[in-house]
């Protein structure tokens, strides 16, 4: 048995139990004393349907009244929860259902077909499927936990992995924990702090938002679906102090906001999802808007090297430094030195389910990025071959796979563009067999099916030959020059 604390929702239980702690953006609010009853009451009929301490428990499932009150409720139990990204289909769910040894799904009403879809193709049972919003309830369940150990695995989420299978990034509470002690070691915690979360919850960016609610005993604001207008009526008129976004989030409130500006009230803006484009940093910093840019993966519970309220206009476009207790350094000794980012630290992740567990040094990131004289850091670029879009992490290798199952596909290359909007996106290019002509709409309608709609290509590019390395490897960023040249003077 590792370190244990006291159950956070039960520790707000006693501190705030009349204080708000969700408030819902289509109306409605929970206090802590009702979401902590809400939240044991779902724990008992849990217990009832035979969910027991260690169980795996997917959730798929938006971000909605009864979204906290599921994550809560495992906590209770001792049962780890299997966070499934909503946006993916029910084959690319299945697999994470199989991989992660899944015991029962939890689905609500907008994904319960496909989660039911899903179990089809893996060994669960029609049984082990169940409606968010019909699942059983007991007024005041016994045997539920009090306290909670940091040793202990509470989360699993995906990421996609180096050979473009998705690996399970296994959270203890301590992870958690830390993580969310860090964030306040850096940003403060004030007594108006109102934050709101648009990011999904099966996104670490997101869940970490959920863990700060209950760990600072600070409201949250939650929203279901991004609605830049709505958004920033909630930062004028409903105390919103903190927001967490992805860059094409920030775009839009920029552009909603006009020429307008937020109330002295608003605290800024926690930019992840990779970096930002200067323009955009610099238009904030034009309507004295603090925007705290941040470094982190799944990994890393969320940001683990953030930019200080103090140095948001003085160092735009850094990360900013190591969290408290974190450490991060760059596998270059000189400063300026673009190399590998190593991070450590006890909101670092010890690993994959089913892999070897990380022993206690430093975590390879695989993203390039140096530091300056005085420590800031500054992320020059991601995994080689990773596509950041909109915040979402996307693999060449699992969509090549989907396109080469196409008849009259030989090969297929994939690749990030540039994107106004998103960032990147993907683009495919495709050696044909024969050369025999292709309709790239049966294409993209071929890879909706197959695959989450962030990761169909954008555009299609027809070659003779895909560039190759010596072993025969895909040379992606030569895909990229190819697709530079065809629109040069566009």
């Amino acid at each position: 048995m590792g370190q244990t604390i006291p159950h956070w929702l039960e520790k707000q239980n006693d501190l705030n139990p009349d204080k708000t702690a969700i408030e819902f953006a289509g109306g409605g609010r929970l206090t802590f004393a009702e979401l902590r009853e809400e939240s044991r009451r779902l724990a008992g009929g849990m217990l009832l349907q035979g969910i027991q301490r260690g169980d795996h428990i997917a959730l798929l499932v938006s971000n909605q009244l009864s979204t906290p009150l599921f994550i809560h409720a495992l906590s209770y139990i001792g049962a780890v929860g299997v966070l499934l990204n909503t946006r993916l289909t029910a084959e690319e769910l299945a697999y994470q259902l199989d991989d992660a040894d899944v015991k029962k799904l939890i689905a609500d009403k907008e994904h319960l077909e496909k989660g039911i879809k899903a179990a089809d193709l893996t060994s669960l049972g029609a049984d082990d499927v169940y409606s968010s919003s019909r699942f059983p309830k007991v007024e005041e369940a016994s045997d539920l936990n009090t306290s909670l150990d940091f040793s202990d695995p509470y989360t699993m989420i995906y990421t996609s992995g180096t050979t473009g299978q998705p690996k399970a990034v296994i959270h203890t509470y301590g992870n958690h924990w830390f993580s969310a002690v860090a964030s306040a070691l850096n940003l403060g915690i004030e007594a108006k702090d109102k934050w709101l979360l648009c990011l999904p919850v099966f996104h670490v960016g997101g869940f970490s938002i959920l863990m700060k609610n209950v760990i600072y005993g600070m409201p949250i604001v939650l929203f279901n679906n991004f609605d830049a207008g709505k958004i920033n009526d909630q930062i004028m008129e409903n105390g919103v102090t903190i927001i967490s976004v992805v860059t094409v989030m920030l775009q839009r409130l920029l552009k909603d906001l006009g020429r307008g500006s937020y109330p002295e009230s608003f605290r800024g803006m926690l930019l992840g999802g990779g970096p930002a484009p200067e323009p955009l940093l610099y238009e904030a910093y034009e309507k004295n808007i603090s925007v705290f840019q941040s470094y982190g993966m799944t990994e890393t519970s969320s940001q683990i090297c953030t930019l200080s309220p103090g140095e948001a206009f003085r160092k735009i476009g850094s990360a900013g430094k190591a969290l408290s207790p974190a450490e991060l350094k760059i596998d270059q000794s000189e400063p300026g030195r673009i190399g590998e980012i190593l991070v450590k630290g006890p909101m670092v992740s010890e690993g994959y389910y089913k892999k070897q567990k990380r022993e206690n040094e430093f975590l390879k990131t695989g993203d390039l990025g140096y530091m300056d004289k005085e420590g800031f850091l500054y992320v020059v670029d991601r995994v080689k071959d990773m596509i950041i879009s909109g915040g979402e992490n996307i693999y060449p290798a699992e969509i090549e796979s989907v396109l080469t199952g196409i008849e009259g596909v030989q090969e297929a290359g994939v690749t990030g563009i540039k994107d106004d909007e998103w960032g990147e996106v993907p683009a495919a290019f495709l050696v044909l067999e024969n050369n025999m002509p292709l309709d790239i709409e049966k294409i993209k309608a071929y890879c909706r099916e197959k695959l989450a709609g962030y990761k169909v290509p954008h555009v299609f590019y027809i070659l003779e030959e895909l560039p190759r390395n010596a072993s025969n490897k895909i040379l992606r960023r030569k895909l990229l020059e190819t697709y530079e040249r065809n629109n040069e003077g566009a």
